[in-house]
């Protein structure tokens, strides 16, 4: 089977990984950068500033949206997971990177950002329950069934999706973002989250064979990525050719992103020898070709993410934060929060 790996261009969790010890870190090889200014500026481009000055907004902004109301079990079960401390809020902050790509208020984008984040957690929710990844910690934490139990983990997961559509509507300033813009957001996420997006991914990452890997990652972690650029370009008036550069930008992104934590989590199963982390590892690149295959496809798709970021050199400097994205994705050159989804 050919290796080289293709990111679909038609609709098809950055996803930070578990806290890891560097002596497990690995560093690929440079990629060939867009233009040579561009390369030049993304060694001073503080991404670590930039993206924790956002995650202190949304931070905030995620609080007032999911208040404690009647019936105060579930939306305290929706806080435990939203507002979990050292989340790392990627969906979010690309949305506003997209936006400010384009001379867009990131006023205009947080709240679509806080929605991002509501359905990033609802996903992590569901897809945490024992009768899905049956995985018992997340964000540093016991996952939220091991706290409030499985019935109350779906209805909050329930819950969190259609909130995020509500604040989307509620919430977006009407003098910013035209109505026309907000439509095409809300049917971006939900063609996201549904039946041929992540759930499609979830589907077959429990019940596909080995070949379906490129399809579960693409889906299950590609597509949030994707949806989370995109929405910001929308926000902000980007053109459609824009929108699909963003699109195969984005998906590029979170591939790598969860390609790049199974290369690490793999080092560190090696290391403890713990054979039961072994046998639960999916339908990853590293569980199904192995971890130097898996670094090939790394290598890949950072170049193909920085290929479509190629399209908006006339923007400027304001395409750094993506740029520096793709690097981080790949490079983990430092930690933002904690190290989990």
């Amino acid at each position: 089977m050919s290796f080289s790996i293709v990111i679909s261009s038609t609709a098809s969790n950055l996803y930070p990984p578990k806290k890891l010890p560097a002596s497990t870190a690995f560093k690929m090889k440079p990629s060939s950068p867009i233009r040579s200014s561009m390369s030049l500026s993304s060694t001073w481009f503080d991404l670590k500033t930039y993206w924790t000055t956002l995650i202190g907004e949304i931070n905030k902004k995620l609080e007032q949206a999911v208040p404690v109301k009647y019936p105060e079990e579930i939306y305290e079960s929706m806080r435990y997971s939203v507002l979990a401390e050292g989340a790392k809020r990627a969906p979010p902050v690309m949305c506003v990177a997209a936006c400010e790509l384009f001379g867009g208020d990131r006023l205009a984008a947080f709240p679509t950002a806080c929605a991002l984040e509501m359905v990033h957690t609802a996903s992590l929710i569901h897809d945490d329950l024992p009768c899905m990844d049956d995985d018992p910690i997340r964000r540093g934490q016991p996952s939220n069934h091991k706290i409030y139990g499985v019935d109350m983990a779906i209805l909050a997961g329930d819950a969190l999706f259609p909130l995020g559509f509500q604040h989307i509507v509620s919430h977006t300033p009407a003098e910013l973002v035209p109505e026309t813009r907000l439509l095409r957001v809300v049917a971006e996420i939900a063609r996201t989250v549904g039946s041929t997006g992540m759930a499609a991914g979830q589907f077959l990452d429990l019940e596909g064979g080995p070949n379906s890997v490129v399809f579960v990652q693409e889906k299950k972690f590609g597509e949030l990525s994707a949806c989370s650029a995109v929405c910001g370009g929308l926000l902000a008036g980007a053109q459609d050719n824009e929108i699909q550069r963003l699109r195969r930008y984005g998906r590029a992104v979170g591939v790598l992103y969860q390609v790049v934590d199974d290369i690490l989590e793999e080092g560190m199963r090696e290391s403890e020898e713990n054979e039961d982390k072994k046998k639960k590892k999916g339908k990853s690149y590293v569980a199904v070709y192995g971890v130097e295959k898996a670094k090939l496809v790394a290598e890949e798709l950072r170049a193909t993410a920085k290929k479509e970021l190629d399209g908006f050199g006339k923007y400027g400097e304001s395409v750094m934060p993506l740029y520096s994205f793709a690097d981080y994705a790949a490079d983990r050159g430092f930690n933002v929060g904690d190290s989990s989804h």
